[in-house]
Order: C-alpha cells, then structure tokens, then sequence
C-alpha cells in the first residue's frame, strides 16, 4: 500500500513538472512572439523624438512614370504667407544706381556678353541689373531693344529657376531618407509655407517646387511689359504684371471701378522674377500648368513653354488670345534657345563693374 502511494506521488511530481515546463515553454514563445509587435506598436504611436515619413513610397510614386502626380488642394494661404520673404526683402533699404541704356550696353560689350553667343554655349553672363534703364522706351530700333531687355532679364530668370533646382534636389535627397535632421525639418518648415503646402505633405511639395521654362518667363515679361517699356516695368519693377492686395503697388489707370487690386511693386527685378515664380507654382489658377510640367518630368520631356503656355489662359482676361500672344513671342523671338541656359558663376573682376 506504501509502495504504491509512493510511486503515485512520484508520477502526479512528474506530471507537474512536465505541466510547469509546457507552460514555461509556451510563456518564452509566447514572449519573444509579441514583444517585437509591442515595440513596433509603441515606436509608431507614442516615440515622438524624431520626424519620419513613407518617403521611400512617396518617392516611388512620384517617379512612377506612368501616373501622373495629383497635387493637394493645399492650404489658404494668403499672399503675405506665401511671398513673406520676398515682401521682407521688398521692405529693406536697398539701393540700387539705374544705370542708362548706352552705359548697360558698354558693361555688356566690356564683359563680351551678347545672345549670339547664349544661344550657342547655353551659358549666360552672371550679370545682375536691378533695374530698367528709362531710355530703354526710346530706342528706335526693335531688335536692339528686344535684345537689351532679353539681356536684362536672362540672368535673373536663370538665377531664381537655379535657386529652386538646388531646393528640389535638396528635396529629393530628403524624401530617399526614412528620417530628417533637425535642419532638414526646419527647411521642410520654411518651404511648406513658401508654397502654400499642408505640412508633411511631400508629394504636393515636389509637384510646386519646380522650375518654369525660361523662354515662358521672358515672354510672359516681355508682354506684361511691352518689352521693357511699360510704367508698372519702370516704376515699380513689376516684369509680371503680378496683382496684389495687400503689398505696395500702382494702381492701373484704366482701373474698372470696384478694383481695388495694384498692380505689385518691387524693389527690384530679381524680387519681381521670384514672385512671379512663386506665384505659378503655389496659386490655385495654375494648377493645371503644374500637372502638365509634372507629366513632362514623369516622361523624361524636356519643359516644353508651348505646352504649358496653353494652360495660363486665366494669367490675363483676353484668355486664349493670350495665349496665342505667347506662342508668338516665343516663336517668333526663338525664346526656347535659352531654355537650356545656365549661369556661370560670378568674378570678382564682373562684380566691381557691376
């Protein structure tokens, strides 16, 4: 009877012990199976320590070259959020020596700087003139006159088009990244209001930040201004004819009563190119101008002037005949020789006789 206690109690001790080791098994697994989902859980929802974002899928998207990229409504912004340090700069002291016509055309032929030449190397002189000579309304000639205000106005487009390539490479290092630094956020910060964009909104953002073609922009310029000659070019330097609500500016004469828009006033041309590409790339009435050069960049097109000039029907209220008007210029003046342009950098011995 003894015996048989005995060897019962060691059998109930071996199930036991069997019974713990099962458990103790299944609670190990059970352990290293869940604790991988917790961390990951934890990391997603509560670590706020550093920004990240699905750059690498936005980034696939973006490229893909069969879709085009549909940009986000953006944000109401108004104009002092999206041009405020274009208008910061427009409210500094600068001064700037108006230099006359026959004194610009001395600096040219100094520094060998003619449109032949342009059209040949695609390199332009770094040449930066602020601001239109008066006597420009009085030469006869038109070649020589259209020439001189191209050669103003050439290397102003070109710098401001380099300044946003620069942002949009910048702009495509940080979306191959799964996480920014803490300059790259406030970079990201500073753009986002720029151009109107939703924060973390990084596919809207690439569509924006995008260069227009130069031979659009100088004929845009060339129109707006009669080629250099109008009151608003040489009074305010306003290239775009570029309204405002809220900024300095010159009222239109033939103003229709009820407007109470200006037309914007700048310090200088280069502030006048900048706003007039910021004003492309953030404002709702270009959108579809924005798609068609983002499926030219998907299809490894060149920026074609002629087709995207057919969407800025709405820059003016003659609309289509606008367009036409462009298209003319363009052709006519053979613009697109410069879309290529690059500018060379600048001398010390180019500076001083600026």
């Amino acid at each position: 009877m003894r015996k048989f206690k005995k060897s019962g109690f060691i059998k109930n001790k071996s199930l036991n012990i069997v019974s713990r080791f099962f458990l103790s098994s299944c609670f190990v697994i059970l352990f290293f199976y869940t604790a991988p989902i917790f961390i990951n859980f934890t990391d997603k929802n509560f670590n706020n320590k550093e920004f990240t974002n699905n750059s690498k899928n936005i980034l696939n998207y973006t490229l893909n070259k069969d879709k085009s990229i549909e940009e986000d409504s953006g944000i109401d912004a108004d104009e002092r959020d999206l041009l405020y340090d274009i208008l910061e700069e427009n409210n500094s002291e600068i001064n700037l020596v108006r230099y006359t016509t026959s004194e610009i055309d001395s600096l040219f032929k100094e520094v060998n700087y003619n449109l032949k030449d342009v059209r040949n190397t695609k390199l332009v002189k770094p040449i930066d003139i602020g601001l239109l000579p008066n006597e420009i309304k009085n030469i006869g000639n038109t070649k020589k006159r259209k020439d001189m205000f191209i050669k103003i106005v050439l290397p102003l487009i070109v710098k401001e088009n380099n300044k946003i390539r620069v942002d949009r490479k910048r702009l495509f290092t940080i979306l191959n990244k799964n996480s920014n630094t803490d300059i790259e956020k406030k970079w990201l910060e500073k753009k986002y209001k720029q151009y109107g964009v939703r924060k973390n909104d990084l596919s809207t953002l690439k569509v924006r930040m995008d260069e227009i073609p130069v031979s659009l922009a100088i004929a845009q310029a060339a129109k707006e201004t009669g080629w250099g000659t109008s009151r608003f070019a040489l009074k305010g330097n306003a290239l775009f004819g570029q309204w405002t609500w809220s900024g300095e500016g010159l009222k239109p004469k033939n103003a229709d009563e009820g407007k109470d828009h200006k037309v914007m006033k700048f310090n200088s041309l280069q502030l006048s190119v900048r706003a007039y590409l910021r004003n492309l790339n953030t404002h709702s009435t270009y959108k579809n101008l924005r798609k068609a050069r983002t499926e030219l960049r998907n299809q490894n097109k060149p920026l074609d002037s002629l087709i995207l000039s057919k969407h800025l029907d709405k820059y003016a209220e003659t609309g289509s005949q606008y367009i036409e008007v462009l298209k003319k210029i363009i052709e006519q003046n053979n613009l697109k020789d410069f879309d290529e342009a690059r500018l060379l950098p600048s001398s010390k011995d180019l500076e001083s006789l600026i």
